[in-house]
């Protein structure tokens, strides 16, 4: 089809364009191809490299160790296992680790939280010397903790407090070596809560324990139970503090470090393998629902906010 144009009065035929979507058909337009996701993709800044030096330091300082352990546990078959695990001893151990360990963490949970708080919020004479030792018990070797406790809660206990081969023993070494974890996870965010919150909450007419529980409570929540899941990890594995305070008591003051101990003595490494799997498992378990729990907690305030 041509067109007809006359210019100065001459005629010149040209071409017409072809037909546009209003005047006639057109042919319709490709779709890009879909993408294919790869389901292994790299993101980042460190790049392949970096991931796969990180993968190779873990597999060899926590993967393999964990791996041998569990092979050495079954080395007397599934039955053997579970007889070493669910032997009255080791049930005992099992008990008393972990219910000191509770009562450690919340303990630690309500302590840490407001010796945070103090830290964070107040002014006082000494602060930074009350800050810096927060960290003693990093840095103090585990042992030196138990002789200084047994010397202070022992038989010839200068206050006349004897705390050693009871179950409040072990809970007063556990609270000691594990207050950091609890005071060092909520302080970062203490410091990071921004206050004007507060100060509305405050000329609304609301008291402190509600401004606490509605509006600080909520923020410090997941940095509560993470603390509280890392004193508690460390409690139920920890050895040093309660081996002088504690009395290796079995079925009473036995924690399960000690039973494991005293299975290596006696020439029964499957057995202590065994336990050493299942204290493994119960600590596993146990900060995987406390970090769901803490995920979910900071999605809720993140969505209220």
């Amino acid at each position: 089809m041509t067109t007809t144009a006359t210019t100065g009065g001459s005629v010149s035929e040209f071409p017409s364009p072809p037909d546009s979507p209003t005047t006639g058909a057109q042919a319709p337009a490709k779709k890009p191809a879909p993408r294919r996701r790869r389901w292994f993709a790299v993101s980042g800044t460190v790049g392949p490299l970096g991931i796969g030096i990180t993968m190779l330091w873990l597999s060899i300082i926590v993967l393999l160790p964990l791996a041998a352990l569990t092979v050495t546990s079954f080395e007397d078959g599934i039955s053997g296992f579970w007889d070493a695990v669910t032997s009255p001893t080791a049930l005992a151990s099992l008990r008393v680790t972990v219910t000191v360990s509770v009562v450690v963490a919340l303990i630690n949970v309500v302590m840490g939280t407001l010796i945070a708080w103090v830290l964070v919020r107040d002014e006082f004479p000494g602060k930074r010397v009350v800050n810096a030792l927060i960290d003693l018990p990093f840095a103090l070797p585990t042992i030196v903790a138990s002789i200084v406790l047994l010397s202070l809660y022992g038989p010839n206990s200068p206050i006349d407090v004897q705390l050693n081969a009871t179950q409040p023993g072990l809970i007063v070494a556990l609270a000691f070596v594990t207050l950091p974890f609890v005071v060092r996870s909520v302080q970062p965010v203490l410091i990071e809560l921004d206050r004007d919150v507060e100060q509305a909450a405050a000329s609304l007419g609301a008291d402190n324990w509600t401004i606490f529980r509605k509006v600080v409570l909520p923020t410090l929540l997941p940095a509560i139970i993470g603390g509280a899941g890392l004193a508690f990890a460390r409690a139920i594995g920890e050895y040093g503090s309660v081996v002088l305070i504690g009395g290796n008591i079995p079925r009473e003051t036995q924690v399960t470090s000690q039973y494991i101990q005293q299975q290596i003595e006696i020439d029964r490494p499957v057995n202590a393998a065994a336990v050493s799997v299942a204290l493994l498992a119960i600590a596993f378990v146990t900060l995987l629902v406390l970090r769901i729990l803490a995920s979910r907690s900071q999605r809720r305030e993140e969505q209220s906010a």
